[in-house]
């Protein structure tokens, strides 16, 4: 039997009421925090990935992902990542936090993925204008497309103040050796790259390299592509997620990736309140040991098996 997010977090609900753990812990400490080794800055250890805020006007979905900022902001969340590259992310993103008047509380990101300088420039000017800002608080070439040429832009850009951070992106192994190369060859501030609990190919060689040159870490697919959600199915959290003061499959999944000595920063796509909320809570509490990520490794690997 496989359950989809919105039943896992019922029946993780029904299980924990009445313990001390359904308490949220955002109320008993406040969220935890990363520090980006460049500036110094401390954002908060979650973020929320927007490749799906596309929406027409009049949409449905709307109302829906402007709930899902005001209840991710309300809670202390932070950091927004999108890219010109999800429909009308931007757009959509940008009205949101104008209607909100959240824009300012906000930590911005987005992508560039041109191989011709000038089009670049193009995106990039693009990008400030739909998310309604002089600047930018990370910008990112995605998917490793015209590296060299887009990040001679936005080094002028982040010296002219338009882009406090730069970084490079993948969502693909295939990529790594040339991934690799990129944060050697230049100095960064931000890379992204998928990791998850099952899937941590990244920890080998990217996620040490960019521990040793001071380099933060964002995680994008933190769920697999939703490969976590279908392996565990129905079943109950092991007793050790209480070590850890996860309440759901998620905070577990989310909290192996914060564990990580690199700091990484997971940021799943978040399209519903009840799903912000839940990813807020992983930013909060313990997390786990390098015993207990590894006996979280030997409780996965035979489900995915």
């Amino acid at each position: 039997m496989t359950l989809s997010r919105r039943e896992l977090l019922k029946a993780t609900a029904a299980l924990t009421a009445g313990s001390s753990l359904s308490t949220p812990l955002l109320a008993q400490g406040g969220l935890n925090m990363t520090t980006i080794p460049s500036s110094g800055q401390r954002i908060p250890s979650i973020g929320m990935g927007c490749r799906n805020y596309r929406a027409e006007a009049g949409s449905a979905d709307l109302p829906v992902f402007k709930d899902t900022f005001e209840t991710y902001h309300r809670l202390g969340g932070k950091l927004v990542d999108t890219s010109p590259n999800y429909g009308n992310s931007e757009t959509v993103i940008g009205n949101i936090m104008r209607e909100l008047g959240i824009r300012n509380e906000l930590w911005v990101a987005s992508k560039v993925d041109r191989e011709d300088q000038q089009a670049g420039i193009e995106r990039m000017e693009r990008s400030l204008e739909l998310l309604d800002g002089d600047n930018l608080d990370l910008m990112q070439v995605h998917n490793l497309r015209g590296t060299d040429v887009q990040l001679e832009t936005m080094k002028a850009w982040k010296e002219q103040g338009r882009f406090r951070h730069i970084g490079v992106t993948t969502s693909s192994d295939r990529q790594y050796e040339e991934f690799e190369a990129t944060i050697n060859r230049h100095q960064l501030d931000f890379i992204q790259v998928d990791y998850s609990l099952g899937n941590r190919n990244a920890a080998d060689r990217i996620l040490p390299l960019a521990q040793d040159k001071g380099i933060a870490v964002l995680v994008n697919l933190p769920f697999g592509r939703g490969r976590l959600f279908a392996a565990v199915g129905d079943r109950a959290l092991p007793e050790w997620a209480a070590d850890i003061d996860a309440t759901s499959w998620a905070q577990v999944f989310l909290k192996y990736i914060m564990s990580h000595p690199s700091n990484a920063i997971p940021i799943p796509g978040t399209t519903k309140p009840h799903h912000a909320e839940d990813n807020i809570g992983a930013a909060t509490g313990r997390l786990p040991d390098a015993n207990l990520r590894r006996e979280m490794e030997r409780f996965i690997d035979p489900l995915l098996a």
